[in-house]
């Protein structure tokens, strides 16, 4: 199962991401699609614009990083405001799992019984 990833989740994933160490867009989406086990697609079209939107509430910092080889690439540096909410959303997406998970098995319990 292959799924793009839900718009409003994704700035908590990229926020997760760089509380690793800094990094840029395509390496970020390619982490997010590792640590999923390939089921998570950040598409660039939506990637982007949530690190510039992260970017301008301050939450991340982008600088270019001059490359040896090919273009320069911006990357991007969680900020002590970024490192904040990204821990208040990581606590906001789990319990909105445990949530959608207890719903199912309440359901699925009533439909065995």
């Amino acid at each position: 199962m292959r799924r793009e990833l839900p718009s409003g989740d994704l700035p908590a994933l990229v926020l997760a991401v760089l509380s690793k160490g800094p990094s840029y867009g395509y390496a970020i989406a390619r982490e997010v699609e590792a640590l999923s086990d390939q089921a998570l697609h950040m598409r660039e079209g939506s990637l982007y614009p949530a690190l510039r939107v992260l970017e301008q509430d301050g939450l991340i910092i982008g600088q270019w990083a001059p490359q040896t080889k090919g273009a320069d690439r911006k990357v991007y540096t969680l900020t002590e405001a970024g490192r904040k909410e990204m821990v208040r959303r990581t606590q906001e997406l789990r319990d909105y799992a445990t949530v959608i998970h207890t719903v199912l098995g309440r359901i699925g319990d009533a439909q065995t019984a």
